[in-house]
């Protein structure tokens, strides 16, 4: 019973993966329309992507016991292909200070996950010992992953806007958490359980922040323009005398215009 149980959490844990994984594709067609990835930042992609890697290592005969993680090569193995679309799409659009960026970030991921599969595979010799190094940097590259959000909330809080935090990104990475949580906590595993415990939290603050501000819009140039100056000709007289007499320049200009 307990490892039915295991493996339908396992199973559920791969659908809402699946949906994390694909909720991009929504803001990677903006991108395709508008040819530029505006203020879309490439960093989750990457976290994802070194999260994916390293689990669908983890989850392999040659780390774990068989194949008892099965459900983790196979969800693991479609984050990291679609993942690379994502970071090769993100690259060909972004601006030449963004391409530096995703170089930046997407080196040492590929570095450490290099060092990782070769330290694990030649210096131990079990199934334990190498779990527990693996599941150590595991833990590293989820937190990593969960946590990429956090630049994107501090944008949420400065402007007042979930533009670029779409809702389904945040809600499915919530449900992939919880169910990976319950099913690392099922298999008796810390290393599956442990980051969960920490992405679980992040995706209710996402969602709170989320429907917080989902009502707010940021203010359009103009309208900030107008505003600052009418603020400063609230404080300024002498300044708002000098505008009014613009303003009437401007529509005797345009009487004369008329009556040519």
């Amino acid at each position: 019973m307990g490892d039915k149980l295991r493996l339908s959490i396992g199973i559920l844990g791969n659908g809402a993966s699946l949906l994390l994984y694909t909720a991009p594709i929504l803001t990677f067609s903006r991108v395709f329309k508008k040819k530029s990835t505006e203020e879309f930042s490439c960093f989750p992609y990457v976290m994802t992507l070194f999260n994916c890697l390293i689990y669908t290592w983890y989850g392999l005969p040659i780390v774990s016991h068989l194949w008892e993680n099965l459900p983790l090569v196979t969800i693991n193995g479609v984050g990291i292909l679609l993942e690379s679309i994502f970071i090769f799409i993100y690259y060909y659009y972004a601006s030449p200070k963004e391409k530096i960026k995703v170089g930046v970030t997407l080196v040492p991921v590929i570095v450490v996950f290099g060092l990782t599969t070769a330290i694990s595979a030649v210096v131990f010799n079990d199934h334990r010992h190498r779990k527990s190094f693996v599941g150590s940097v595991g833990l590293v590259a989820s937190i990593s992953m969960y946590g990429s959000p956090l630049i994107v909330m501090k944008k949420v809080i400065e402007t007042k806007s979930v533009e670029y935090m779409p809702f389904y990104l945040s809600f499915f990475s919530f449900l992939a958490s919880s169910l990976w949580l319950t099913y690392g906590l099922l298999s008796h595993d810390l290393f599956l359980a442990s980051p969960n415990m920490v992405a679980t939290p992040l995706g209710i603050l996402q969602l709170v922040l989320y429907f917080k501000y989902k009502n707010k819009k940021d203010l359009s140039p103009t309208t900030m323009v107008i505003t600052k100056r009418n603020d400063d000709e609230k404080n300024n007289p002498a300044l708002e005398l000098v505008v009014d007499v613009d303003r009437d320049t401007d529509a005797n200009e345009k009487n004369s215009n008329n009556a040519c």
